[in-house]
C-alpha cells in the first residue's frame, strides 16, 4: 500500500515538474534567439568585453530575482526590494563615511536589509495584512528613511576600497604598453557576477536540497495542506521575506560600489525587474513554482534586450515598452500553465 502511494507522488511529481522544465528551456531558447539576432545586427556584441558588461549590468537584478523567486514560490509578492536596496546601500554609504571599515558597514547594510524583509514577513504573517500591501507600505517606508538620513543628497567620497566590490575583478590583465601606459589584456571576471553566482549556487542548494526549501515550496503550494502536514507556514514566510530583503541589501551594496557614491534615489522600479526575471524564467505569480536558475536566464534575457537596444540606437522609453510586452507575454503563459 505504501508503494502504490511513494509511486502515486513520484509520478504526480514528475508531472509538475514537466510544464517547469518546458517553461525554462523555452526562456533559455528566448535568451538564445535574442543573442543571436543582436549579434546578427551588430558584430560587436559578441565580443568580451561585452558579454562581460552584460553580465556586470546583470548581477543586481540577477540578485534581487534570486531574493524574490523564494518569495513568489511561497505565493508572495515583495514590491520593496527597490527601496530597501536604496536603504541598506545608504546606510552602508554612512557608515563608511563615519569611519567603519567597509566590510563590516557592508555587513550592516546587509542587516538591515534582513531586518526590512522580517518586518515584511511579521506585518504579512501576524498582522494578515496581504503581501501586496505589506510590501508596498515598506516600499514607502524604506524610500522614505533613506531620503530622511541623507536629505535626499549623494554620499559621495567613500574611498578606493568601497568601490572593490562594485569595479573590481578576478584575473584582470593588465600590462604596460610600449608608450608606458598600462593596457588591460583581459578585464577579468566581475565580482558582482562571481558573488551572484555564488548566491544562486548557495539559493538553489537551499530551495531544492534543505528542509526551508521544501517548506517553501509547499507553502505556495496549498498553505492549508502544509500547515496540516506540519509546516511552520508562518516561520516559512518569515524567513523567506528576510531573504529577499537581506539580497535586496546586498544588491544595494553592489549597486552603491559601483558607483562609489550612496545614492538614496536608486532602486527606483528595480522591484518589477526582479518580478519580471523570476516570471519570465517560469516562477509562478500563483506561488508553488519556480527555480533560481530560471530566474537566472529571465534576468539575462532583460539584460541582454537592454545591452542590445542601447547598441541599436534604442530609446529608455522603447526599451521599457519591450521590456513590458515580454513580461505580459510571459505572465500569460504563466496563466495557460495554471489553467491546465
Amino acid at each position: 500500500m505504501y508503494e502504490v502511494i511513494a509511486r502515486a507522488r513520484a509520478e504526480g511529481a514528475r508531472f509538475r515538474l514537466q510544464p517547469e522544465m518546458f517553461h525554462k528551456l523555452s526562456a533559455a531558447l528566448t535568451l538564445l534567439i535574442l543573442v543571436a539576432i543582436f549579434a546578427f545586427g551588430n558584430p560587436a556584441f559578441l565580443s568580451v568585453n561585452n558579454g562581460l558588461t552584460i553580465m556586470l549590468q546583470t548581477s543586481v537584478i540577477g540578485l534581487l530575482g534570486i531574493g524574490m523567486t523564494m518569495v513568489i514560490i511561497t505565493g508572495g509578492i515583495d514590491l520593496s526590494v527597490g527601496s530597501v536596496l536604496a536603504l541598506s546601500g545608504t546606510v552602508t554609504g554612512m557608515l563608511v563615511k563615519s569611519g567603519m571599515p567597509v566590510l563590516p558597514a557592508m555587513f550592516c547594510g546587509v542587516i538591515v536589509g534582513a531586518l526590512c524583509g522580517l518586518f515584511n514577513g511579521f506585518v504579512i504573517t501576524k498582522m494578515r495584512i496581504t503581501p501586496f500591501v505589506a510590501t508596498l507600505g515598506m516600499m514607502l517606508i524604506a524610500r522614505g528613511i533613506a531620503l530622511q538620513l541623507t536629505g535626499a543628497a549623494p554620499i559621495s567620497r567613500l574611498g578606493e576600497a568601497f568601490g572593490v566590490l562594485g569595479n573590481g575583478a578576478l584575473f584582470r590583465i593588465v600590462e604596460m604598453g610600449a608608450n608606458g601606459f598600462p593596457k588591460v589584456v583581459f578585464p577579468g571576471i566581475p565580482y558582482p557576477v562571481i558573488l551572484l553566482v555564488v548566491v544562486a549556487i548557495l539559493g538553489s542548494y537551499m530551495l531544492r536540497r534543505r528542509q526551508i526549501g521544501r517548506h517553501i515550496y509547499a507553502t505556495g503550494s496549498n498553505e492549508e495542506a502544509a500547515r496540516l502536514a506540519g509546516v511552520e507556514v508562518d516561520r516559512t514566510k518569515m524567513i523567506a521575506y528576510s531573504l529577499s530583503g537581506a539580497l535586496a541589501g546586498l544588491s544595494g551594496i553592489v549597486l552603491m560600489s559601483r558607483l562609489v557614491t550612496a545614492q538614496p534615489n536608486e532602486g527606483v522600479m528595480y522591484e518589477l525587474d526582479a518580478i519580471a526575471a523570476a516570471v519570465i524564467g517560469g516562477a509562478s505569480l500563483m506561488g508553488g513554482v519556480g527555480a533560481i536558475s530560471g530566474t537566472l536566464i529571465g534576468a539575462f534575457i532583460i539584460g541582454v534586450l537592454r545591452n542590445g537596444l542601447n547598441m541599436a540606437g534604442v530609446s529608455a522609453f522603447i526599451q521599457q515598452i519591450v521590456i513590458g510586452f515580454v513580461v505580459i507575454f510571459a505572465v500569460y503563459i504563466d496563466q495557460i500553465r495554471s489553467r491546465r
